[in-house]
């Protein structure tokens, strides 16, 4: 299990990037396979710094649902556990919410479901299910350690240091490439 916390570490890395660079959205293209990400902006529980996770979701009624498949012991979960208030980089937007854990809520099991179907390739490879097929004994026993996540979203967030706030290199890498074109032109 460490070995694949330690590869989602580092595909995160990558993943905050095209996000940053205002290409996270595309990598929800293809849910069915891929899965459907956000980021999650939290606050670090011991540093008090600003702390970013790609997540999987799923949108119930409008309502964002996240889980941890790494369960209670995933920093993220731990992170919004201390200071709830967070930032959720969508495809369609950012916002600013607040975490809260439905773990064993009612509508718990299907709700989790949903995420997971949402999570892709995620849910065989976390979990070794696959979740349109599975029994809800069977997500039961491969999720047992998940947390089940809702973020009410708050407000709208605008302004710098959200998703995108790297896209102004797409203008000026064209720019280069086209002057670069002319100069090999002449």
């Amino acid at each position: 299990m460490e070995t694949l916390r330690r590869f989602f570490k580092t595909l995160n890395v990558g993943m905050l990037w095209l996000w940053r660079l205002g290409l996270g959205p595309l990598l929800s293209v293809w849910p069915a396979g891929l899965g459907r990400y956000l980021v999650i902006v939290h606050t670090g529980r011991k540093s008090g710094l600003p702390r970013q996770t790609p997540v999987n979701y799923t949108l119930i009624d409008g309502e964002i649902y996240v889980t941890a498949g790494f369960g209670q012991t995933a920093d993220w979960v731990r992170n919004t556990r201390a200071n709830p208030q967070v930032e959720v980089w969508l495809p369609d937007g950012w916002w600013a919410g607040v975490m809260e854990d439905v773990t064993g809520q009612e509508g718990h099991a299907q709700t989790l479901r949903r995420v997971l179907i949402d999570s892709g390739f995620a849910a065989l490879l976390f979990g070794g299910i696959n979740p349109h097929n599975a029994s809800d004994a069977e997500i039961a026993r491969a999720t047992a350690d998940y947390r089940l996540l809702h973020i009410c979203r708050t407000h709208a967030r605008t302004g710098a240091g959200g998703p995108g706030a790297y896209a102004w290199v797409w203008p000026l890498l064209t720019f280069l490439l086209l002057v670069g074109r002319r100069r090999g032109k002449k």
